[in-house]
């Protein structure tokens, strides 16, 4: 993506560190945070500098390759893994790209591990990118046909899973910007997102940024846009995928899937492969809610009149919140999930259809 003429990926190596946006300054401040440690990586992904679950897989990735530029010996690399790996519960990527620096770094001598924990992070974040890509060519056939029949395409997504949610494209967006590209009329309608603000504040400015149309739309507005026809197609990005095709996404997803299958509208779900738990089958009892700081209920940041980012709270005093950051939708309510190998349906055969290797 480009910010003021510039590619930008979401986290890069510089120096003796590695180098992240900073989403919780957007969208009124542009800022990057040098990671220097393991302990860095684990606090941006806990307090949101970095989110979205493949993002986080990548972070996670590099604060491995970072523990072991300080200390490379085996009980480094266990504290480094324990510690980021106790960071967020919901989204998979986390655990999947823990699992593959320990897979690789562990059989090896400490000699060798700082050099190879940084190539291996690296390849993360390329495939990474190579992931969200083919996704976004997939999901551009979805958006092709719509576009031949009626003209305009208008997209409503949810939360963040574009570039910002990735290391580069993003996955529900990647096909919007591929449209885009390709000259096709595309509009997105953007729920805003709450409790953080997600859509109104990442998805929308880096749509803006891209130069693709938008409109932000209050969470509730959705199921009557498409009561209205004006809905084409709802597509989200998932944090955990079981190898049954449930899918957890921010909290709120679940109720834009129930509009969208009230209303004949096509919902599609759209992820790489690191996002599916293949040891789970059912969704909504298995998959782990995060349950956040209610502060994000009781509390909202923006931008006052005078150009001042400020913190005000918008619940009664004395009234308390609760917080679950991610909700499941079912199987049953998902037309269709968009992999970097390609569409299949929202179930165990569908998808074994695509990763036949998972079938053992």
């Amino acid at each position: 993506m480009k910010i003021g003429g510039a590619h930008y990926r979401t986290i890069w190596p510089e120096g003796d560190g590695v180098r992240v946006i900073n989403q919780t300054r957007l969208p009124f401040a542009f800022e990057t945070v040098l990671l220097k440690s393991s302990a860095d990586a684990a606090i941006a992904i806990r307090t949101m500098i970095v989110r979205g679950a493949p993002l986080i897989g990548a972070t996670a990735a590099w604060g491995v390759a970072l523990a072991m530029r300080a200390d490379a010996s085996d009980g480094c690399l266990t504290a480094a893994i324990d510690e980021l790996g106790a960071t967020r519960p919901t989204a998979v990527n986390l655990r999947w790209a823990l699992d593959r620096m320990e897979r690789v770094l562990r059989p090896l001598p400490a000699s060798a591990r700082n050099e190879v924990a940084a190539q291996e992070s690296a390849r993360i974040c390329d495939q990474d990118v190579e992931c969200c890509r083919a996704i976004g060519a997939h999901g551009l056939e979805l958006l092709g046909d719509i576009a031949a029949r009626k003209g305009r395409v208008n997209v409503l997504t949810h939360c963040n899973a574009g570039w910002l949610a990735t290391v580069d494209f993003g996955t529900a967006i990647s096909p919007i910007y591929q449209a885009h590209d390709a000259g096709l009329d595309v509009h997105v309608w953007v729920d805003e997102t709450r409790p953080r603000n997600q859509g109104a504040s990442l998805t929308a400015y880096e749509l803006g940024a891209h130069g693709v149309p938008h409109t932000v739309i209050a969470d509730n507005a959705g199921g009557h846009l498409m009561q209205h026809g004006q809905v084409d197609i709802v597509i989200t990005g998932a944090d955990r995928v079981t190898a049954t095709g449930d899918a957890a996404n921010k909290i709120g997803t679940y109720l834009k899937a129930l509009a969208a299958s009230d209303n004949n509208v096509p919902f599609y779900v759209a992820l790489p492969s690191s996002t599916i738990d293949w040891k789970l089958s059912e969704g909504v009892r298995d998959i782990p809610i995060e349950e956040r700081d209610a502060r994000e209920v009781t509390h909202m940041t923006g931008q006052l009149e005078d150009g001042a980012i400020a913190e005000v709270r918008i619940v009664a005093p004395g009234s308390t919140a609760a917080n679950p950051a991610f909700d499941v939708t079912p199987a049953r309510l998902i037309t269709g999930l968009i992999t970097e190998r390609g569409i299949c349906e929202a179930s165990r055969d569908g998808l074994r259809k695509l990763f036949p290797e998972q079938s053992a």
